[in-house]
């Protein structure tokens, strides 16, 4: 938890203000996971504050959704084209990767 809150308040992810008149905010919970290895051993605990979107209403909360994901098809040209020109492939883990989407409404 102390790790996922040192990284929004680092990146400024939100500004704490009063709520316009009328209107409810949505809450937020914490969801927490173990991620284990192959033999079943805890390596690591991990916590995430996550809105609660299942009480927004379609029209009045928001208006559309979008999450960009990568298609198959452009995953198996990069790694055809690393393997062709004998190219090391690295994985990685965006911890805060919301945080560079811009929003124009109030959140």
């Amino acid at each position: 938890m102390r790790s996922e809150m040192d990284s929004m308040s680092e990146n400024q992810v939100w500004t704490l203000v009063e709520p316009p008149e009328g209107i409810k905010p949505i809450g937020c919970k914490w969801v927490f996971k173990k991620k284990t290895d192959m033999d079943g051993n805890v390596q690591t605990y991990k916590g995430r504050l996550v809105a609660k979107g299942f009480r927004q209403i379609h029209g009045v909360d928001y208006d559309e959704t979008f999450s960009p994901v990568a298609m198959i098809k452009s995953i198996r040209i990069l790694l055809a084209v690393a393997a062709f020109h004998d190219y090391e492939i690295w994985k990685m883990d965006v911890k805060t990767a919301f945080l560079n989407g811009k929003l124009e409404e109030d959140v």
